[in-house]
């Protein structure tokens, strides 16, 4: 079983401030539990990738920083399950 289960990835788009790559990055890395973050892009677009089991707190957060769109949540541990079977 995979500790994290959710394979989360959004675009996040300038609202009405700059976008600060490691600002996002600390964010998450001090506020969600999970592993594999790559938050990557400049002060109008990052992409945020995210292994978690609560993928919803993500987006959330995403939503309050700037706009999301691209939206993927994958059931990791399903994939695996179906790949075997």
């Amino acid at each position: 079983m995979l500790e994290f289960r959710y394979d989360t990835q959004m675009l996040i788009e300038r609202r009405d401030r700059d976008l600060d790559e490691d600002e996002i990055n600390d964010y998450i890395t001090e506020h969600f539990e999970g592993d594999s973050l790559l938050a990557v892009g400049d002060e109008d677009l990052i992409k945020i990738h995210f292994h978690t089991n609560e993928p919803w707190k993500i987006l959330e957060y995403g939503a309050s920083v700037g706009e999301i769109y691209d939206i993927v949540v994958e059931d990791m541990e399903r994939q695996a399950n179906g790949l075997q079977g």
